[in-house]
Parts: C-alpha cells; sequence; structure tokens
C-alpha cells in the first residue's frame, strides 16, 4: 500500500486535499439527493391529497347515479377510481408515510371524514384489477415497462398509493393514484457541476501547495550543494512563516561556514609560511657543516617533515574548495601531468580521449591526478596506464599500475586521512596515508566518484568518474 502513495511532500498533500475533497463532494451529494427526495415525495403528496379531495368533493355533491359516469370521467393518469370495491377493514396502512398522507387528505376534506391508505402487502393486486377495469393505465404501462401481463402479478410499487374515503352518503370511492417515481439518477448538470467544481479545487490546492512546496525543495538542494559550493547564492527569505525562518536559519548557517572555512584558509597559509621557514633555516644550516652520515639524516628528517607538511596543506586545502572552476581541456592536462612524471622516469602508456572541456578545478584535479600517478609509479612500478573513456553522461579516468594492489578489506580504509598498509606502503617508502584521501576530497568537490579495483595484471585499478551535469557545475 505504501508503494502506491506519493513519495513527495507536494504528493502526499494534494492526495489528502483530494481524499478530502472527494469525501465532502459525496457526502454533500448524497444529502442533496435526499433532501431532494424528500422534497419531491412531499410536494407529490400534497398535490395527489389535493386531487383526491377535491374528487371526494365532486362525487359526494353528485347524485349516486352520476357517480360511475364521473368516475370514469375523472380516471385519469395517474388517479383511477372506483366504486364497487367495500371498504376494507383490518387492512388500514400504520406507516408514517400513510398516516401523513391521510392528514394532508384531511385538511382538504374535513376531520370528520372517514379515511384509510390501505397496505399493500396484505391485498392481493387481483382484487383491485377486478374493479379498475381489470387494469388501470397506471398498471398497463407498468406492464409494458416490465413484460407483459406476467409482470403485474408483482408487488404493487411503493410509489403507487391506494386509499379509500366515504361519501356523505356512505358509499366507498377507492382511488389507485400513482405517484411519478422519484428521479434517482443524478442529473448531469449537477454532475458536471460537481466535476467543475472538484476540478477547479484540486486546481487550486494543487497552485497553493506546489507554492508553499517548492522553497523546501530548493532548501534541499541548497543543503545538498553546500558541500561542493560554499559561494553558492542565499536562498531567498520568502514564503509562510515557517519556510522563511528555515531559510533565514540556512543562510545564517552558510555565512558562519564560510567565515569558519575562510579563517582557516588564512591559518593554513600562515602556518604553511610559519612552519617552512624554520626547516628552511635548518637546511641553510646543515649545508654549512661537513658531509656526514648525521648530516644526511638529518636532511633527509627534514625532507619526510616538508613533505609532511605538503601533504596535510594539501589535503586541507582540498577540502576547502576555494578555487574557483574554469573550462578544462582534459586532455591536455593529462598530457601535461604524464610528460612531468615521465621526467622522473615514469613509462607511462596512455589511451583515450575527451571528446570535450569540462567545468573544473584546474590545479587541484592536476594535483588529483598526479598524486594517483606518483603512488602507481611508487608501489607498482615505472609501468604505469592511463586510460580515458568519454561515455557522454561522464568522463573517466583509469589509472594502472602493476604492484601488489590493495586487498579489498582495506580498499575504504585507505582514503582514511594518515591511513596506511604496514606492508608495501609503509612510512620508509614515503608514504604519508594523505595521497589518497587528497585524490578523494578533490574528485567529490568536482562531484564525481573514486573507486579501486584490481588491475588485469593483479596491481591497483584507480577509476575517477567525473560525471557530466557534474562537471559542467564543478
Amino acid at each position: 500500500m505504501k508503494r502506491l502513495l506519493p513519495r513527495t511532500l507536494f504528493g502526499q498533500i494534494v492526495l489528502a486535499l483530494f481524499a478530502g475533497l472527494l469525501v465532502m463532494q459525496i457526502l454533500g451529494l448524497w444529502l442533496m439527493l435526499d433532501d431532494r427526495s424528500k422534497l419531491n415525495y412531499k410536494l407529490l403528496a400534497e398535490y395527489s391529497a389535493q386531487r383526491m379531495g377535491g374528487i371526494v368533493v365532486v362525487l359526494d355533491q353528485a347524485e349516486p347515479a352520476e357517480r360511475p359516469a364521473l368516475a370514469r370521467a375523472l380516471s385519469v393518469l395517474p388517479t383511477t377510481l372506483s366504486l364497487d370495491l367495500p371498504w376494507q377493514a383490518g387492512n388500514a396502512e400504520t406507516s408514517a408515510a400513510a398516516k401523513t398522507f391521510m392528514r394532508q387528505v384531511r385538511r382538504e376534506l374535513g376531520a370528520a371524514r372517514e379515511i384509510q391508505v390501505l397496505s399493500l402487502e396484505q391485498i392481493d393486486r387481483d382484487v383491485f384489477e377486478a374493479h379498475f377495469q381489470r387494469a388501470s393505465p397506471h398498471d398497463r404501462h407498468e406492464q409494458a415497462e416490465h413484460g407483459g401481463e406476467n409482470a403485474s402479478r408483482r408487488p404493487i410499487f411503493s410509489r403507487v398509493v391506494i386509499a379509500q374515503a366515504k361519501l356523505g352518503d356512505g358509499s366507498v370511492v377507492t382511488f389507485h393514484h400513482a405517484l411519478p417515481a422519484l428521479a434517482t439518477d443524478l442529473p448531469h448538470r449537477i454532475l458536471a457541476l460537481l466535476v467543475l467544481l472538484g476540478l477547479s479545487v484540486l486546481a487550486l490546492s494543487a497552485w497553493a501547495v506546489r507554492r508553499l512546496t517548492r522553497p523546501l525543495a530548493g532548501l534541499a538542494d541548497a543543503a545538498a550543494g553546500l558541500a561542493r559550493n560554499l559561494n553558492q547564492p542565499p536562498l531567498p527569505e520568502s514564503g509562510p512563516q515557517e519556510v522563511r525562518r528555515a531559510a533565514e536559519a540556512f543562510n545564517a548557517m552558510q555565512r558562519d561556514l564560510k567565515r569558519l572555512i575562510d579563517t582557516r584558509a588564512q591559518a593554513l597559509s600562515a602556518v604553511s609560511h610559519d612552519l617552512r621557514l624554520p626547516i628552511t633555516r635548518m637546511r641553510l644550516r646543515l649545508e654549512a657543516l661537513g658531509d656526514s652520515a648525521l648530516r644526511d639524516k638529518m636532511a633527509q628528517d627534514l625532507g619526510e617533515m616538508d613533505t609532511m607538511i605538503g601533504d596535510t596543506l594539501d589535503f586541507l586545502r582540498a577540502s576547502t574548495n576555494v578555487e574557483a572552476s574554469a573550462l578544462l581541456n582534459l586532455d591536455a592536462l593529462l598530457d601535461s601531468v604524464c610528460e612531468d612524471m615521465e621526467a622522473l622516469g615514469a613509462r607511462i602508456h596512455r589511451s583515450g580521449q575527451a571528446r570535450r572541456a569540462i567545468a573544473a578545478r584546474p590545479h587541484a584535479l592536476r594535483r588529483c591526478i598526479a598524486n594517483l600517478l606518483e603512488n602507481a609509479r611508487c608501489y607498482g612500478g615505472d609501468a604505469v596506464s592511463l586510460a580515458v573513456e568519454d561515455s557522454g553522461s561522464a568522463v573517466r579516468i583509469i589509472i594502472e599500475d602493476q604492484g601488489p594492489g590493495i586487498p579489498a578489506a582495506e580498499r575504504e580504509k585507505v582514503f582514511e586521512p594518515y591511513y596506511r598498509l604496514e606492508s608495501s606502503r609503509a612510512r620508509h617508502t614515503g608514504g604519508t596515508g594523505l595521497g589518497l584521501t587528497i585524490a578523494k576530497a578533490i574528485v567529490e568537490a568536482h562531484h564525481g566518484t573514486i573507486t579501486l579495483g584490481t588491475a588485469a595484471g593483479g596491481g591497483l585499478r584507480v577509476e575517477l568518474a567525473l560525471p557530466q551535469a557534474a562537471t559542467n557545475t564543478a
């Protein structure tokens, strides 16, 4: 059942409004039809009572010999008269509708007139057919509508009134009055009006709900993009009070985060200068010393310290996203990086081309690819493979080496800061545990992904995927 419900706030609110509107329309329609039915019955009963009262007055004033001719003349659909049926004592109808009808007739004839409405369930229809010219016009119409003479054996419709009244001389006149059937079908005009009203209310509700929920969708998009771009435009602070307050709080949070990142970037710049200046002075002092084993070890330690400081600063810069994006020729960037690596002794097999320029942060992306190629050369030998695949929806950069690779259980952990494998990637090989961390931070800043796998020769396979939509907005 939950799978059939809308998943968005807009869809759920519109569905709730539609369900409430549907229930309201059904209840309103039922009440309207019920009131119309009662009103029609009351009007028809009053008309029938007035006509029967008038007929009784006319027959009462006529001579007994003239009454049969008058009865035939007055037997016009929907009322048929009979002067032959005796008074049906004990068969009077006692329902509320019968009593109401008798009160209406007595208002026309006076309370002293003896009147009764007969119980239709207790009087055989054949009795009436013998006294109403075998079949009244109403009966003949029913027979034609419901399948011939056999249909006349069925119970008389509840809309037919059988009543008797005594004239002044004690004669009995029996009325077979057919009340027109109440309209139970829904008029097309009312149905069209209800549909039009429902669609209008639904359309107006959908517009109002969309207007109220659109700021929430904007808030969700802004929250999703905040990690990738702290400089994105602030949210418009409009709409209902709750939405406006949420937008104000989000904009304040964005300003605070940007201020924090800017402060950290300034601190990084200061730390870079303050840490590397003493290292530079120590190197100059070492130059004044003669050649010795102690001097070489100290120079090596200073080199490791400088590398660690550089990697740490690169990691912190990668997470700040301070570099602006620009339209970049990816093939030219890769060729430049490969030339630098080949100058250091690497043998890089380059294949594939990117068919279009991408929007990227040039220095950050260059640092990322250079780190991956350096890792491949250090841990897998000088032979490295770099392939580019452009599928139209994403650009994939694949780097493979011939080293021992990384076990599957360790592939997620190596992206954590300062995490190193203790076998081939220990500290003495020059790794600080930040190379893959920096690469992942840069790739994710470009809305991309980085995954590790096993190369065809058993080495490490690193795959970068930069989605087309993401590269256009990085």
